[in-house]
């Protein structure tokens, strides 16, 4: 895991400094400041879901089956309240604003980095399903709790990525 998060941040600081050499270059269409709104929500969901998630799995440690249960839901139920979040804003930047992906170097950039960002959400979700199915198989106990720490480091790395990327997009980039 450790590995993974090293490449994964290279590949992510690449997306962020092209999005902040570009930032400010597009010479025609929506700018950041005329159609971006900050997802705080949407933010306080993804951020607390790193909570929820540690208490999980410190729950798990515990063997306290229903708790984790609860707590690793709720993580589901966050994360994917983070992307009907960056749906809805995608589709309001398309619909109300047309900034598309090929729209400017605005949209190419914004679209590459929250997509990509997206994604890495999409996949953690898909992980913490997949242990949420075998846990309510009865599956998931103590023995396996060193292994959802490893998840739940993916899941922190995806969180911690969203506050460079806010940073990037919704403070400085704005």
């Amino acid at each position: 895991m450790a590995c993974l998060i090293i490449a994964e941040s290279a590949i992510f600081t690449i997306f962020v400094v092209a999005y902040l050499f570009y930032l400010g270059k597009s010479l025609s269409g929506p700018t950041p400041r005329a159609v971006l709104e900050t997802p705080i929500f949407y933010t306080v969901c993804l951020l607390s879901s790193s909570l929820t998630i540690h208490f999980a799995g410190r729950s798990l440690e515990r063997g306290m089956r229903q708790a984790f249960l609860t707590l690793w839901s709720l993580t589901l139920v966050l994360g994917g309240l983070f992307l009907f979040g960056t749906a809805q804003e995608w589709q309001r930047l398309i619909y109300q604003h047309g900034l598309t992906i090929s729209t400017n170097l605005f949209g190419t950039t914004y679209y590459s980095l929250v997509g990509l960002h997206a994604f890495h959400v999409t996949a953690g979700l898909a992980l913490l399903s997949v242990v949420l199915l075998f846990a309510l198989a009865g599956r998931v106990g103590v023995d396996q709790s060193a292994r959802v720490d490893v998840l739940s480091l993916y899941w922190h790395f995806v969180d911690a990525v969203w506050v460079v990327v806010f940073t990037v997009v919704y403070v400085i980039g704005r």
